[in-house]
């Protein structure tokens, strides 16, 4: 069996997110959602309220997903979990840059894990986390950016 690893903060989970995941169950047959809790980075929502997002949005692959959270090195969990990749998305060249240092470090770290990138849709490719926040914020429209589940919970955070 094929198993890899999807990490993130997904705080929150976006149309861009639930892309390269649904695409990476197209090459694994096991996919673990790892939401990183970071302590070096400020999140709006609680690794629980993470996690319960992108099961409501991924519920339709619940069967061939896992969603866990982790405080650990990302490569360090995913050898734990025995996973032999991290799947990650690029956007843009500065993505690239910054993932092709950590893919070189992930190496030196655990020589048996390996990294798999996935360009995201077109359609998505302005996403991030913190745009769909700083737009929340201010009661923008988000319907091209978040599911509906999702965007009422940042409704909840903002309002």
């Amino acid at each position: 069996m094929k198993l890899a690893v999807y990490p993130g903060s997904f705080d929150p989970i976006t149309y861009g997110h639930i892309d390269i995941a649904k695409r990476a169950l197209e090459v694994f047959d096991r996919l673990i959602i790892l939401i990183s809790d970071n302590p070096n980075k400020e999140n709006l929502f609680t690794s629980e309220e993470r996690a319960a997002m992108v099961r409501e949005v991924m519920k339709e692959c619940l069967d061939k997903i896992d969603i866990k959270t982790s405080n650990d090195l990302t490569v360090k969990q995913t050898k734990k979990l025995g996973a032999t990749h991290i799947v990650r998305g690029l956007r843009a060249v500065t993505d690239f840059e910054y993932e092709f240092q950590m893919t070189h470090a992930n190496r030196v770290l655990e020589k048996g894990i390996d990294n798999i990138f996935f360009m995201t849709d077109n359609k998505h490719s302005y996403l991030s986390s913190t745009t769909v926040k700083e737009i929340a914020q201010f009661n923008g429209d988000l319907n091209t950016m978040v599911p509906p589940f999702v965007e009422a919970e940042l409704q909840k955070k903002f309002n």
